[in-house]
């Protein structure tokens, strides 16, 4: 039998089912310690796999294309946290206190690697130039992140520790993707036949994080500090968002002379944000009975921006008659 259409993905269901445990049967006392641990084990392991998968002849390949990759950068670390900060009359209402902070805090994001590399071959964009900008802004993140975090939240009640939460998200991102890095050679070609292996590491050690995060929240009144209007609220604001970055990287990309088929991974690289990522790093900057309410909108706006954006890809993609590179290609968001 076909899967029903207004089912969503197997991912944001087991997303669902993993806040519903937790709300229901919260981990606790020693049982919280051995989560707690394991996600710590699960992460490590995680960009150890992205790090030994990342192929180095692709980066230097499109390494080149430093105007794209400038501006992509530029649109994640610092036009998302402007975005939100001059949105604060219009998002805040809308929203908690603590909500709003998770909203800036996903404003800090690196940009999602595999979701971005998809959508810009399905709309026939720049795929090596996707996949060098989206690894780069996921690895500059490790460092910028907490920083830009820090700046943001510093006047609106946020957990971030600055230079502390850089060492720590280090030790705990970086070292292991230095590693699995240096073994590339030897295994990248493994892990490159067998992608399920980073790909339930990856939901895995987002599931742990979110049952553990949600946990610790719902034993210090999650649902009770945050009512279904502010969850009504949220899927608008994060909407706001997702549509200004869409826009605006459109508008940007074509005045600056871009290709369409870099405009393409403009737009896709651009506009994301990485759910695993941001809930690794919310562990580390945020206390944890905070966590849950942090990546809240964070969650949310990967499903809207999964949706959104495959849309997008599914349209420009039936749009493309030339190779990728070529004068055709698709719009701008603002040319329609």
């Amino acid at each position: 039998m076909s899967r029903p259409k207004f089912l969503p993905e197997n991912f944001t269901l087991a997303l669902i089912a993993t806040v519903i445990a937790a709300s229901e049967l919260p981990c606790r006392g020693t049982a919280a310690l051995v989560v707690d641990h394991l996600t710590d084990f699960a992460i490590a392991l995680l960009f150890f796999l992205h790090g030994a998968k990342l192929s180095r002849q692709a980066v230097i390949t499109a390494a080149g294309h430093w105007r794209l990759h400038v501006l992509v950068l530029l649109t994640t670390f610092v036009l998302f946290p402007l975005f939100g900060l001059a949105f604060r009359p219009i998002l805040s209402p809308l929203v908690t206190p603590t909500l709003y902070a998770g909203i800036l805090f996903l404003c800090t994001l690196p940009s999602t690697v595999q979701s971005s590399i998809a959508f810009t071959a399905i709309a026939k964009g720049n795929v090596p130039a996707a996949i060098c900008s989206a690894s780069a802004s996921s690895i500059i993140g490790i460092f910028v992140t907490p920083l830009v975090a820090g700046l943001v939240l510093s006047n609106h009640g946020g957990g971030a520790s600055g230079w502390d939460a850089i060492g720590q998200i280090t030790l705990q991102l970086f070292v292991p993707f230095v590693c699995g890095q240096l073994l590339q050679p030897l295994i990248g070609g493994w892990i490159g036949r067998h992608e399920g292996v980073v790909g339930a590491v990856d939901q895995g050690s987002i599931l742990l994080i979110v049952y553990s995060a949600f946990s610790a929240a719902v034993s210090e009144g999650l649902w009770h500090q945050v009512p279904p209007s502010a969850l009504a609220g949220l899927v608008v604001a994060d909407g706001i968002l997702l549509a200004a970055a869409l826009v605006t990287t459109g508008f940007v990309s074509r005045w600056l002379g871009f290709a369409p088929a870099d405009r393409v991974a403009i737009i896709f690289c651009g506009s994301k944000k990485s759910l695993s990522q941001g809930v690794t790093m919310a562990k580390v900057i945020f206390a944890s009975h905070a966590v849950g309410a942090v990546i809240l909108p964070l969650m949310v706006f990967h499903q809207i921006q999964l949706m959104v954006c495959a849309a997008l890809a599914q349209r420009w993609g039936r749009r493309q008659e030339l190779p990728t590179g070529s004068s055709a290609g698709p719009k701008s968001l603002v040319a329609r």
